[in-house]
């Protein structure tokens, strides 16, 4: 029978309750196989098991439809080969002997120079042809060099290249739908629609649940993305100056990562695409599992995978452009070690698999080589960003295409509509409809409730769909392999439940292991007899990727993870109401009374342990299936439980009142995804009430209130401009469950909240999202310390990363911290504006000079600078300085105070900086620093170099005294001198000061709009000088502080005397800690207030 025959109505309808065995190696008998057996390849369908245990070919496989027949399957490649001898016997262009020759890549040979004319001739910037053959490339056919064509001539590469490709295409032309085991067929071609592809990805996804990550990419714009097609996937965008040889492709499981591969390496096989390329090789990580202890050479490998190739030399590779392909890295079992020392650069050099695998992707190994790998996003991680040049993410399923699909899938408009509507009424389900699988599983199980006799209540939850699946499943095959009547759910979950709870056993133990794919002993462990399966249950599908005659192992898994993970969650449920006890101690790792609710408390409380999520879907199906309407369905399989209404009250108390110390606020989020499977709504009902509310400080939320607003503000697809947490009045543990809702902010505010690593591991997830809104993040006060400030920085060295400011004041940093910011901001350096260290003593000065690699940085593009309290001395000056002068145009603030250690002689290396032209500081902190009249003799000379910049000078807390002052002042009457503010607090000042600072603001006084006195025994003679200024016209003052300076009414007379001269500028006086004032002095300042017109104060 034809592998590409026509799918059968009842193949398209059939089960995916069988087990099947499916062969696939080649299409040509191996160098053993002497029996030349029929090797298939087979993909999922729309209409494929989902029950099923099968390889990435299928799994990966969406099923889509196209309204283009695909090439026919009958279709022969008629190309005529020329021989070797006439080929470089002339030109086929010009006729003309060789000159220079060189082969296309339909093998024809050329002058170089006649070939490299007619492309020019032709004018066409993509699509490109072989003058002789006429047949047209998307890209420009690979060119072989005269040195090559003795090689060609001596082998005949081309008919051994010729031959591979034919055995490429008959491998990837058609897939197999269904579970019939005929292995009826469909042409690749005739279903597949382009899916959608993406380059970059969201770095977030080791800490998420692959579900969430559905979650976050249902709301992304596609305005923020580029897409990709499939063929141009090595290809540089147009904005791009770039060579691509290592392609990552992320997708959560069943995505259709392999369906694109397939796709890529059917259209190169039919002289379609990417025809530069002259050898496509496709390999598994399944397959490299089998071999991973063995030693081999890469030409031996390419020999052993793709016997078409045996022929061809490691003198032969060396010529040709190669393609290599690995699919499902996330199935891989080798120990990728990219910091491995041991090189292979020659392909006839053995080693281990891991070993090659390195060295091919790093480089060492066939250079010129490109590199495809595909990955579900956890782990994607071990390829190192250095080796990959581009990395994209296969996103499923758009809105637009779930839609199509159910109506392509169904040729009842009217149901099609209907399922379609009801989709969209359950956010869980519609975001699983991203998963081309999981559309089929909807489609079916809807379909069958919608046109049989079937009442109920269609499902809304995720236990409600999986629930029905398997009983359509069940009943399907009863239909198709007993004929029977009609029977109720127990009798047909009870049918078949001996093979479902070995099932459901090997499912729970490999998903609690973090296996995805299992092979034969796995199975007997769990007492599954395959021929038993075979003949009689057939409640999943044997998916053989490959079988050889060399490594005779199968492959199994289920068709996706969700199956896994609800089969898992109801052979767990069955282990409790059966009272297996050492299977749940096992688990739960304490012992658990026999009540329902101590059973879902343990299971929940395990859940939220798990660092990376992998638990989330499990544990929301075991809260599903307590529910009696799931247990119903499943009553051949499920002991009915006590779920009165009393007990399920009780149930959802408990999860409302779950305490999440010192766990991940992610994971607390899936309490309340447990609340939605038990179809309890009050939280999610009263979470809306309070977004619409205008008085939302006044309402007291809840813990599990705070989980809820955090999911529901993450999701929105309207960016909060501030997550404030102090701003939510609720508890401290409340507020930290509100932490993920920062990855849909601009701003966050986390200061003093305690938070820990957990919560630092969202804030850089966050950080690393795609795209990452976060443009100010303020985590003062929280006790970060280095090891927080090392998992933070994972998020500010993203190329997604567009943080502003950052502010880590009394964070306990040391230089630790700042090694591991440095390096993350040297990586990322050009968004950051405003860096705020303060108030952390241990950064010193070893800190500050490792700081100064990122401040020296061309890209750097620092504005605000705050290092106050950081124990600094003038070493740090010194750094300061020689790091701002290599690159100084940007900062505009500088924040030194309270560095005791500073003194004037650091101060005088930071006037090597403010002199500089190209110095554009406007704020200069040196408060509380040991300054003395030397550093303002200094800051007088330096200003007077370079003085129009500067804006705000705070010099509080240094002992100037007058003399100080008075030099000062000499900065202060220059007419380029723009200070607005002038901060002299505590600096042993007198009335002296006063007439210094008077003199000097009526040359220039304009531009002063605060002053600051205040600790200074100014007195009252100090006071009326002062007011000399303050009644000139030109005076645009607006805060006056003289707190604490001895002032008594005469003061006040003063000043009321000089404001009435120029009343209308000044807003704020402050006159505290005089207490010689009394009420006559407050008197006759009220009664200027209230009488002026023009008064502003």
């Amino acid at each position: 029978m034809s592998m590409c025959e026509e799918d059968r109505a009842e193949s398209a309808e059939s089960t995916c309750l069988s087990l099947k065995r499916d062969r696939s190696f080649s299409d040509e008998p191996g160098p053993s196989d002497t029996k030349g057996q029929d090797h298939r390849q087979r993909a999922d369908s729309p209409v494929s098991s989902c029950l099923s245990m099968k390889s990435d070919w299928s799994k990966d496989t969406p099923p889509y439809f196209s309204p283009e027949p695909g090439p026919s399957d009958t279709k022969k490649n008629s190309r005529t080969h020329v021989s070797l001898e006439e080929q470089l016997s002339c030109c086929a262009l010009c006729q003309d002997v060789l000159k220079d020759p060189v082969s296309t890549g339909c093998g024809h040979w050329l002058c170089r120079q006649c070939i490299i004319s007619n492309w020019d001739q032709s004018g066409t910037s993509g699509d490109s042809s072989c003058p002789q053959y006429g047949k047209r490339y998307r890209t420009k056919p690979g060119l072989q060099t005269g040195s090559q064509t003795r090689t060609v001539q001596n082998v005949g590469l081309q008919e051994v290249l010729d031959e591979h490709k034919i055995s490429l295409r008959r491998r990837c032309e058609c897939v197999t739908e269904g579970s019939d085991e005929t292995g009826s067929g469909t042409l690749l071609n005739r279903i597949y629609t382009e899916l959608y592809i993406t380059e970059g990805q969201s770095e977030e996804v080791n800490t998420q649940h692959e579900v969430r990550q559905l979650e976050t990419a249902s709301k992304m714009k596609t305005l923020h993305d580029t897409p990709i097609k499939v063929h141009d996937i090595f290809k540089a965008l147009p904005d791009q100056q770039r060579h691509i040889r290592v392609v990552l492709t992320n997708g959560v499981a069943g995505v259709g990562k392999t369906f694109s591969v397939q796709k890529f390496s059917l259209d190169w096989a039919e002289d379609l695409e990417n025809q530069d390329v002259s050898v496509l090789v496709l390999l598994s990580f399944r397959e490299l599992n089998l071999i991973k202890d063995e030693q081999y050479s890469l030409l031996t490998l390419l020999h052993v995978f793709h016997p078409t190739l045996q022929k061809v030399t490691a003198e032969q590779l060396a010529v040709c452009k190669l393609l290599f392909i690995f699919d499902g890295l996330d199935e891989s079992r080798l120990s990728l070690d990219f910091n491995n020392s041991e090189v292979v650069s020659d392909v006839t050099q053995k080693s281990s698999v891991n070993v090659l695998l390195t060295n091919l992707i790093k480089g060492n190994l066939l250079p010129s080589a490109l590199v495809w790998i595909t990955s579900r996003p956890a782990a994607a991680n071990q390829i190192p960003p250095t080796c990959v040049d581009r990395v994209t993410e296969v996103r499923g399923f758009t809105d637009t295409q779930k839609d199509e699909y159910f109506r392509r899938r169904l040729s009842d408009e009217e149901l099609s509509s209907r399922i379609i509507s009801h989709i969209k009424t359950s956010r869980s389900l519609h975001i699983m409809c991203q998963i081309p699988v999981f559309c089929w599983i909807t489609a079916t199980v809807l379909e069958h409730m919608l046109t049989t006799e079937q009442r109920g209540e269609l499902p809304k939850t995720l236990t409600d769909m999986y629930s029905h699946f398997l009983l359509v499943q069940t009943k399907r095959k009863k239909n198709k392999y007993d004929e029977g009547h009609e029977t109720s759910p127990q009798e047909l979950m009870e049918a078949d439940r001996e093979v479902l709870v070995k099932l459901g056993r090997l499912a729970f133990e490999h998903l609690e292991k973090g296996n995805i794919m299992f092979y034969q002993e796995d199975l007997e462990h769990c007492g599954l007899d395959v021929t038993e399966a075979l003949v009689y249950s057939g409640v999943c599908t044997e998916i053989f990727k490959r079988e050889s005659v060399i490594f005779q192992k199968t492959v199994y898994c289920f068709v996706h993870l969700s199956i896994q993970e609800f089969l898992a969650a109801v052979y767990f449920f069955r282990c409790f109401t059966n009272r297996k006890r050492k299977v749940l101690k096992d688990f739960l790792e304490k012992d658990s009374n026999s009540s329902l609710n101590d059973f879902l408390k343990r299971s929940m409380e395990k859940c939220l342990q798990s660092k990376n999520g992998h638990l989330d879907l499990f544990v929301r199906f075991l809260h599903g299936l307590s529910l009696e309407s799931n247990q119903r369905l499943l009553g051949g399989l499920l002991v009915q439980t006590d779920n009165s209404p009393e007990i399920i009250e009780r149930l959802i108390n408990n999860l409302k009142k779950m305490s999440s110390f010192k766990i991940s606020p992610d994971r607390s989020i899936n309490i309340f995804h447990c609340l939605m499977e038990m179809k309890d709504h009050s939280v999610h009902q009263e979470i809306q009430e309070f977004l619409k509310s205008e008085n939302r400080s006044e309402k007291k939320l809840s813990e599990i209130h705070c989980s809820a607003l955090a999911y529901m503000l993450q999701m929105s697809e309207e960016v909060l401009d501030e997550l404030d947490l102090k701003s939510y009045n609720t508890s401290g543990e409340g507020r930290r469950r509100l932490i993920p809702a920062v990855r849909n902010c601009r701003k966050a505010q986390l200061y003093d909240c305690e938070l820990s690593e957990s919560h630092w591991e969202v804030v850089a997830s966050a950080l690393k999202s795609n795209p990452s809104h976060l443009r100010e993040l303020d985590l003062s006060r929280n006790y970060l310390q280095d090891s927080g400030v090392t998992l933070l920085s994972a998020g500010l060295k993203s190329s997604k990363c567009r943080l502003e400011s950052l502010r880590l004041m009394n964070c306990s940093l040391s230089e630790i911290s700042c090694d591991s910011l440095v390096s993350a901001l040297k990586s990322n350096p050009s968004h950051l504006r405003e860096l705020d260290l303060n108030s952390n003593k241990d950064l010193q000065d070893s800190g500050v000079k490792l700081l100064c690699g990122f401040l020296e940085s061309p890209h750097c593009r620092l504005e605000i600078l705050r290092l106050s309290h950081c124990s600094l001395s003038e070493i740090s000056c010194d750094s300061l300085v020689s790091a701002l002068k290599s690159n100084p145009s940007h900062l505009r603030e500088l924040d030194l105070s309270h560095n005791r250690n500073l003194q004037d002689s650091g101060f005088e290396l930071l006037c090597g900086f403010l002199e500089s032209p190209h110095c554009r500081l406007e704020t200069l902190r040196l408060s509380d620093c040991c300054l003395s009249e030397i550093s303002c003799d200094s800051l007088v000379s330096a200003l007077k170099s370079n003085p129009s910049h500067l804006r705000q000078l705070d010099l509080n807390h240094n002992k100037l005294q007058d003399s100080g002052v008075k030099l000062l002042c000499g900065f202060l009457e220059s007419p380029h001198c723009r200070l607005e503010t002038l901060r002299l607090s505590r600096c042993s000042l007198s009335e002296i000061s006063c007439d210094s600072l008077v003199s000097a603001l009526k040359s220039n006084p304009s531009h002063l709009r605060q002053l600051d006195l205040s600790f200074n025994n100014l007195q009252d003679s100090g006071v009326k000088l002062l007011c000399g200024f303050l009644e000139s016209p030109h005076c645009r003052l607006e805060t006056l502080s003289l707190s604490c300076c001895s002032l008594s009414e005469t003061s006040c007379d003063s000043l009321v005397s000089a404001l009435k001269s120029n009343p209308s500028h000044l807003r704020q006086l402050d006159l505290r800690e005089n207490w010689q004032l009394r009420d006559s002095a407050v008197k006759l300042l009220s009664d200027f207030v209230v009488h002026t017109v023009d008064c502003r104060l």
